[in-house]
């Protein structure tokens, strides 16, 4: 029997023979291994940098969204403002404990017109009085300031001169005492533009929105008057704009607190 010799089948050449392991006289299984393990440390390598490189920058925190309280857009702001602290003259009401009677719409807004000149008044057009302090006022800083000074009633009233060119708003807060009201007269200083009072308005009279005005914070014992001016069209003042005399017309509101002094001290006072 004539043996058939087969031929051995070539084995095809494996894919882990790089030329240049198999130069260094590596064999296909090795030169595989080492390039798993050459994989594997580059892959270790690259996650220790990314590590530090995260690391290096800090962790991310996102940001708190802004409270709607915080600041409310739109609304007006006066672009000047100016705080006093109290006299002694509203000493005998520095203390609520002294002067527990609670405002009334009446006693604050009991004039209906506010004299300016001879020829000039301020005319009220709307008034509210609110027991929670927070409906009369905005800005989250403002808001829990107010509700540590023990704020427990915000009268405001909104005034139109008679020549329709004026604008003017007066608004009385009742505090805890005298120490709480210079701490928010203080802070006004600042703190009014990102939380001011929210303007009464109506189809009389309103402050523009965007419109100039300037304000004051006037501490009166517990108490803190705050007065607030524009012009009707929201224009700077002029030499002719006397914002001094309007300031003092539109702070006849305060007579309620000086009633409450002579209350409680007597008319010789």
């Amino acid at each position: 029997m004539v043996g058939v010799s087969r031929k051995r089948r070539r084995t095809p050449p494996s894919d882990w023979q790089l030329p240049l392991l198999t130069d260094l006289g590596l064999r296909p299984g090795q030169q595989r291994m080492l390039v798993i393990i050459a994989s594997v440390a580059g892959v270790l390598a690259a996650a220790v940098g990314f590590v530090a490189v995260a690391n290096s920058i800090g962790t991310y925190t996102p940001e708190r969204p802004a409270s709607a309280a915080v600041v409310d857009l739109g609304a007006p702001l006066p672009q000047v403002f100016h705080g006093w602290a109290s006299p002694k003259l509203f000493d005998p009401v520095a203390e609520r404990s002294k002067d527990a009677k609670a405002l009334t719409e009446k006693e604050v807004f009991s004039e209906t017109e506010l004299t300016v000149s001879k020829k000039l008044k301020l005319k009220l057009v709307s008034k509210q009085l609110d027991a929670d302090c927070a409906q009369a006022l905005w800005g989250a800083d403002l808001l829990e300031l107010t509700s540590d000074a023990g704020c427990t009633q915000a009268a405001r009233g909104l005034y139109a001169s008679s020549d329709g060119r004026y604008i003017g708003q007066y608004t009385l807060l009742n505090l805890k005492d005298g120490q709480s009201a210079g701490e928010l007269v203080e802070s006004l200083k600042t703190l009014y533009r990102g939380g001011w009072v929210h303007p009464l308005s109506t189809d009389k009279a309103a402050f523009p929105a965007g419109g100039y005005s300037e304000a004051g914070s006037y501490a009166l014992g517990h108490y803190v008057g705050l007065v607030w001016l524009g012009r009707a069209d929201g224009a700077e003042p002029t030499v002719k704009d006397d914002f001094v005399s309007l300031t003092l017309a539109l702070r006849g509101a305060e007579k309620a607190v000086y009633r409450r002094v002579v209350s409680i001290t007597g008319p010789s006072s």
